[in-house]
């Protein structure tokens, strides 16, 4: 078995990668690890899911496996994975699940843990949690019998609770704003509309009729091009396009044009920066975020902390500086004075808000930021460690480097999974973009 935690979560093909089985070893296993009470006290966790037909089966499994823990089981039903996070803080929860493959196909699910408060694992309880499903920790596999197996409700409210948190943040009434909401016939699709319509804007919906296998299917977040149609049909302010959970939210301006994670960040970091609400003046972004939101972000004042790829490791920044904004380009802002991990609804109503307070276009917000033309060449190499060691790539980066100065930079980043090196390069046209990319993929893979 190799590892069985991902950047975000445990994930794979429904049913052949991730089993019935497999699902409810990790839930009884999170529920062993996770519920450190005294034992006077049952554990209690909440389950959600997005709408794919395997959800059906895995929740059934994971719900089988809490209260075989001796659990009590809230079921929140289809809701998108940051209400679930909320609810577990909300309810006093030992743990949250939510049963979500994101943004990938149908075929694909997923299971995503949260501890305590509604927080994401660190990497240490995903270790301990895996011990137990192999069995590698030496506890056994202890069954509660009677009284002590675990019971299972339905939380009528959960929809209807996240719906009123999430607008208990909007700072600006959206004023009649025409919006088009895709919801990538996922989770986004029993609030979202109902977030932005009660939030004051008039909102078309897409993506929002899920049957168990449209999910993300040519469309959502990863698929824009019928979010910038309908938006022209329309005649809208602004298209708005989630992911299958609703975690994170990209846009679309009037004309067209997509306005990425780093822009949506940049809005809003200036948002909160100009009204004192941006803790120390910073911003979390990963190293991925494009130079030119740096730039924008220097000439603000702003100071930009940097992570590795992933919104799990912008929350670690976030709580561990105590700041308040973070994201990526892919669309995952995290607010965390109002949420404990990424959301694509508070992104959305804090995108939204910007436009209708300032008047101004979301071409006009987003034009802030002056992207830097970006090469991303995969490399194969035969030991990615050893690129990572070449003095003759270092070299290289370090000319290239002196090339752009402040104009543009290089990243290599060797895969976490696959004998690969990616090599980014942005730059201030995007033949040199390529052409820089280009030499130095040719060193990589000399070196590998």
């Amino acid at each position: 078995m190799g590892r069985l935690f991902g950047t975000d979560g445990v994930r794979g093909r429904a049913n052949a990668d991730l089993t019935p089985e497999l699902a409810l070893s990790v839930a009884r296993a999170a529920a062993g690890v996770l519920a450190d009470r005294d034992g006077t006290s049952r554990p209690v966790a909440v389950v959600g899911r997005d709408p794919r037909a395997s959800g059906e089966m895995l929740e059934a499994a994971v719900v089988a496996g809490l209260a075989s823990a001796g659990a009590e089981v809230l079921r929140v039903g289809v809701v998108p994975t940051p209400a679930v996070a909320f609810l577990t803080g909300q309810t006093g929860a030992d743990l949250g699940v939510m049963i979500s493959a994101s943004h990938n196909p149908m075929p694909d699910n997923g299971i995503k843990l949260f501890s305590r408060g509604g927080h994401k694992l660190p990497d240490a309880v995903e270790a301990a949690i895996e011990r137990q499903v192999t069995g590698r920790d030496g506890s056994g596999d202890h069954r509660p019998t009677g009284g002590g197996v675990g019971r299972v409700r339905d939380l009528s409210s959960a929809v209807e609770d996240y719906t009123d948190h999430v607008l208990s943040a909007l700072r600006e009434p959206l004023a009649g704003l025409r919006v088009v909401v895709d919801c990538a016939h996922g989770s986004a699709s029993r609030c979202a509309p109902e977030v932005y319509r009660r939030a004051g804007a008039q909102v078309h919906v897409i993506g929002g009729e899920p049957d168990g296998w449209n999910i993300n299917d040519g469309i959502g977040s990863t698929h824009l091009g019928p979010l910038i149609a309908e938006v022209a049909r329309q005649g809208a302010d602004i298209g708005i396009a989630h992911d299958g959970d609703a975690d994170r939210c990209l846009a679309v301006d009037a004309t067209g044009d997509v306005v990425d994670g780093d822009a949506i960040l940049a809005i809003c970091a200036l948002a909160l920066h100009e009204s004192g609400n941006l803790t120390n003046d910073t911003v979390v972004a990963t190293v991925m975020s494009n130079l030119g939101f740096h730039h924008t972000m220097r000439a603000a004042g702003i100071t930009v902390h940097t992570t590795a790829v992933g919104d799990r490791y912008v929350l670690e920044a976030l709580r561990s500086r105590g700041l308040s904004l973070g994201g990526e380009q892919s669309g995952h802002l995290v607010f965390l004075g109002w949420a404990t991990t990424g959301d694509g609804l508070l992104t959305g109503l804090a995108l939204l808000s910007r436009m209708s307070a300032t008047g101004a276009s979301l071409a006009e917000l987003a034009s802030v930021v002056r992207r830097l033309p970006q090469t991303l060449v995969n490399v194969p190499v035969t030991d990615r460690l050893a690129v990572v060691e070449s003095d003759d790539v270092a070299r290289a980066v370090n000319d290239v480097e002196a090339e752009l100065g402040d104009s543009g930079r290089v990243l290599l980043r060797p895969s976490g999974t696959e004998q690969l090196v990616r090599v980014m390069v942005e730059a201030p046209t995007q033949e040199q973009a390529d052409a820089v990319a280009a030499r130095l993929a040719e060193v990589v893979a000399a070196a590998g």
